[in-house]
């Protein structure tokens, strides 16, 4: 199969729910929990790799580093080297990737919003368990 055969439907949109559809890969890289941070993080201005570490707590520089790789290679964070030394380097987001910072962001914000709403039903949850024993 050719890629403009799964590109997508006659006005030029992807077809997530099928199966060959290359948005799949897309949707995985913004979705994924260091993509939605990454996104978060460069929606504030462009960062050095270090600042991005330090702002998102528990992501590896192997992780960190594949997910900007991604997210590079999708189109939304552009990697400029300044070209100096020592090395200084510089990731921001691309027209398309501020769009998509707004997308997760606003799930981001819900997810928050609601945490009192699922810690509620997780101690439900785990009452119900209890008590079948």
């Amino acid at each position: 199969m050719k890629l403009s055969d799964s590109l997508g439907d006659e006005n030029g949109r992807g077809q997530l729910l099928a199966a060959a559809c290359p948005s799949r890969e897309v949707l995985k890289h913004l979705t994924s929990r260091w993509g939605v941070l990454v996104l978060m993080v460069l929606a504030k201005g462009p960062h050095r790799f270090s600042a991005i570490r330090n702002r998102i707590g528990g992501v590896s520089e192997r992780m960190l580093a594949q997910t900007l790789q991604w997210l590079e290679a999708d189109g939304v964070v552009l990697r400029h080297d300044f070209r100096t030394v020592p090395p200084h380097v510089e990731y921001s987001l691309t027209p398309l990737g501020e769009q998509a910072a707004v997308k997760v962001t606003d799930l981001a914000d819900w997810i928050e919003e609601s945490m009192p709403r699922f810690a509620a039903h997780w101690q439900d949850a785990e009452a119900r368990a209890e008590a079948r024993g």
